[in-house]
């Protein structure tokens, strides 16, 4: 390697050496280069990182612990070489190419090629691209790498990183940490901002992907970078001030995100829910942001080292005076200057200054998350080392410093450790990565007033799926508040509704449409509705379906009542009507009007009333065969008999001729079987219905959406309308021969009151028809049992009310004598 060597920050010489890399200062110093003469060295500027000193501290505190172990490379000293990469990439490689060299200047003083100066393994870098481009390069001389805090997906493809490793878990795995967190609380809408690196790309890429399985929208994803010009940062500042996403995730690395949070407080920012990637979220140095209170976020596990705050504290003047790194650091934590050259504007150090009241990230340690993946990231080097040149003699450890180890034998050493220190657990998968368990921790205002990171909940990737995830304490929101924060593009949409996507908008933005008639929604932002079974139907709120009532004409509502009642006092008045022709039954009126015909029409007319009765309650199998055929047979007969009767007036009137021989042919026998063959025929038609296809009784749920309508179904529609055809036949021929005999003398028959009651009969089926067909559900059966009655009653009226009238209130006219009087009126 040409160019001038890079000095370390920290160094200590031994028998195998430890490269380390942090990102101790945010920034590398940048010339532009004229070519007309060699570039300055590399180095750092702006502020110092005081996390990544304390990282590197715990570095060289793990190394001195390991030495002074005597179970863990007894007689064997590990000497360390920690190097300030600016968190840039050029000094991250270059720092590599030294460590690769293993001629280094501060161990190597001699000509001969001696083990000390060799690095076996580099423990680094914190962020990701570096390590990608340290990797990229060591990886060529079989150089295990060991991150502690560079959290890339892509460092997992062994393919390209083959000696990468690293004691944090891959990003994969915060990323669906990240994306199940936001469906927990139930977010939808959400902002996206993220460093424009490795870490923040892949990283993104990755919650992005987990997000969309989640169906998680997002309403903006912005990238920058800390070197970016501030009119890049103030742009995405300014986006997230003008959003309408109440959350944001923030996959940043913590120096960008320092940026980001100082440009937010330039102007005011509406209040937002940060949920944050482990590198910012658990930084000390970022809770001074008060306007981020309730962040949350995944943090590495807390631990506890033994030993290490001592260690940070321990820092003489001499030892900080010889250190260029802690000299910076003493100078900005305490404001002074050591040394005789102090500054006008700055105080000189006068030994006064006491680090143990100092209140800065590098002295925190109340809660070691990422120092802890540095201190297990040193002793995985160490346990590689150990079970390369160590064996059990007599149970006693004994290692052999002068084998000539290669950097290759550690490698293959590191995909083999397994081991507990502190009680946590160090191994490797096949792909560099550790088992991912992770913290959830909320910044939460302390009862003083100051910001402070609280560990409230946890997530072990190694668990069942749906059980990774687990909150065990109440949580702070944004601005400190208790409820959960809303952000979704629209509300949710009720049980009873469904979601219709906006043209042109993300699947999270969407209309919540009612359901249409006959279909429901149970469920909270339900996609579609869908219908309810059969025999139910939907509530008024569409969100539930419930059964269908079931409604047909019954005994207990008005109208059931109304129809019964008409039936049985119809029933009554015949069956009255027939005890008055029993008491006169040798009155001339009476024996005049062919009275074993009129018995018999009342017994008919009887059973035409009843018979309605069989239409009112839920129809069943023989309900309804025999609503039908009752109903047609009786009325047959009831027409036969009028029919009869007619006949009867008409001949007698033919039998007063002279000559004439007629009613001979028409005799109370004759009479008997012309009403006998026509109800014959109707029974028949009857019986071949009910043979071949009878009514049945049907749950209608057509007629109604909404109710269930218990009828009975025709069978066969030839049946009914046959039945029905008789009774017109004969009725239009009964009114026929009436019409003919109208005009017969007054006081010798009835033809008169038979025209009228046909009449009505004829009347009252013609209209029934088109009612019938166009009534729905159960008034179809109140409109044929209305015509029943109708009928029946317009019958016993027309034909017998004006004999009883006479037979009971004018008596003087129920005479031979009167009857016989052609000239009475």
């Amino acid at each position: 390697m040409q160019g001038t060597a890079r000095l370390p920050a920290f160094s200590m010489d031994g028998d195998y050496i430890i490269g380390g890399v942090f990102s101790i200062h945010y920034y590398m110093h940048t010339v532009k280069h004229d070519y007309t003469s060699m570039p300055e060295p590399l180095r750092c500027t702006g502020s110092m990182d005081s996390r990544e000193l304390r990282f590197s501290r715990a570095m060289m505190f793990a190394v001195e612990e390991i030495n002074n172990s005597t179970e863990l490379l007894p007689g064997i000293q590990l000497g360390y070489e920690i190097h300030d990469s600016c968190a840039s990439v050029p000094v991250a490689v270059h720092v590599a190419f030294q460590l690769s060299n293993g001629l280094d200047p501060v161990f190597h003083t001699g000509d001969d090629c001696t083990p000390s100066g060799r690095v076996m393994a580099i423990v680094g870098e914190s962020g990701s691209t570096p390590s990608i481009s340290m990797s990229r390069i060591i990886g060529s001389f079989n150089i295990p790498q060991v991150s502690h805090f560079a959290t890339c997906a892509c460092l997992s493809d062994k393919q390209q990183y083959p000696t990468f490793f690293r004691t944090v878990p891959s990003d994969q795995f915060q990323a669906d940490a990240l994306a199940k967190l936001v469906k927990h609380f139930g977010w939808t809408w959400i902002g996206a901002v993220h460093s424009d690196s490795d870490y923040g790309n892949n990283g993104m890429a990755s919650f992005l992907e987990a997000a969309r399985k989640e169906g998680i929208c997002v309403e903006y994803s912005e990238s920058f970078y800390r070197t970016n010009p501030r009119s890049r940062i103030k742009s995405v500042a300014d986006v997230i001030r003008r959003s309408t996403a109440m959350v944001v995730v923030a996959f940043v690395a913590s120096g960008d995100m320092r940026i980001l949070l100082e440009e937010l407080t330039q102007e005011p920012t509406p209040p937002r829910q940060w949920i944050g990637s482990e590198s910012w979220v658990t930084d000390p140095d970022m809770l001074r942001f008060s306007f981020c209170t309730g962040a949350i976020g995944f943090g590495i596990q807390q631990s506890v080292i033994p030993g290490l705050r001592d260690f940070l504290l321990d820092l003489s003047t001499a030892e900080v005076a010889a250190s260029q790194l802690l000299t910076e650091f003493w100078e900005g934590a305490f404001k002074c200057k050591l040394g005789k050259s102090a500054a006008k504007d700055m105080r000189a150090c006068d030994g006064t200054e006491n680090i143990h009241t100092l209140q800065n990230p590098y002295t925190d340690t109340s809660q070691l998350r990422i120092t802890n993946m540095v201190y297990k990231a040193v002793y995985a080097i160490a346990h590689a080392i150990h079970n390369s040149l160590c064996y059990k003699i007599n149970s006693k450890i004994r290692c052999d410093k002068f084998t000539g180890l290669e950097s290759k034998q550690v490698f293959a050493q590191l995909k083999k450790v397994n081991f507990s220190q502190n009680g946590y657990d160090v191994s490797f998968d096949e792909n560099g990565d550790p088992v991912a368990v992770y913290e959830l921790v909320n910044w939460q205002k302390s009862e003083t007033g100051l910001i402070e990171l609280v560990t409230v909940g946890h997530y072990d990737a190694s668990l069942p799926v749906g059980q990774e995830f687990h909150i065990n304490r109440n949580l702070t929101w944004v601005d400190g508040g208790i409820k959960v924060p809303l952000s979704v593009c629209t509300d949710s949409c009720h049980p009873g509704t469904r979601k219709v996507l906006q043209k042109g908008k993300p699947v999270c933005c969407y209309d919540c449409v009612p359901c249409p008639e006959g279909e429901i929604s149970n469920t909270t932002d339900s996609p579609d509705c869908f219908p309810c079974p059969t025999e139910f139907w939907p509530n008024a709120n569409r969100d539930a379906c419930f059964l269908k009532p079931v409604e047909f004409l019954s005994f207990s509502e008005i109208l059931g009542i109304i129809l019964a009642v008409f039936s049985v006092t119809g029933a009554c008045l015949a069956i009255m009507t027939a005890a008055v022709f029993v008491r006169h039954i040798n009155t001339p009126i009476v024996r005049a009007n062919n009275s074993e015909l009129s018995f018999l029409l009342l017994f008919s007319l009887t059973l035409c009333f009843l018979c309605s009765l069989t239409f009112i309650g839920p129809p069943s199998e023989w309900s309804c065969m025999l609503r039908h055929t009752a109903f047609g047979i009786t009325f047959v007969l009831c027409i036969s008999c009028v029919l009869g009767k007619t006949i009867v007036v008409l001949m007698a009137f033919k039998a007063t001729l002279p000559g004439s021989n007629v009613m001979k042919w028409f005799g109370p026998a004759q009479q008997r079987m012309t009403v006998v063959s026509f109800t014959f025929i109707q029974v028949l038609i009857c019986t071949i219905w009910l043979v071949l296809s009878p009514p049945f009784p049907i749950k209608n749920l057509t007629t109604y959406k909404e109710k269930i309508i218990l009828e009975c179904a025709l069978g066969s529609a030839f049946g009914f309308w046959g039945v029905l055809g008789y009774i017109g036949l004969l009725a239009v021929f009964c009114f026929v021969l009436a019409v003919l005999a109208r005009k017969l003398p007054d006081n010798f028959n009835e033809a008169k009151l038979i025209t009228f009651s046909m009449l009505i009969f004829c009347a009252v089926w013609m209209t029934f028809i088109p009612a019938y067909v166009s009534s729905p559900g159960k008034f179809t059966v109140a409109v044929e049992i209305f015509a029943i009655l109708a009928s029946s009653f317009g019958l016993i009226l027309c034909i017998f009310a004006p004999k009883c009238f006479i037979i009971l209130f004018r008596p003087e006219k129920n005479t031979k004598k009167y009857l016989m009087n052609k000239n009475q009126n």
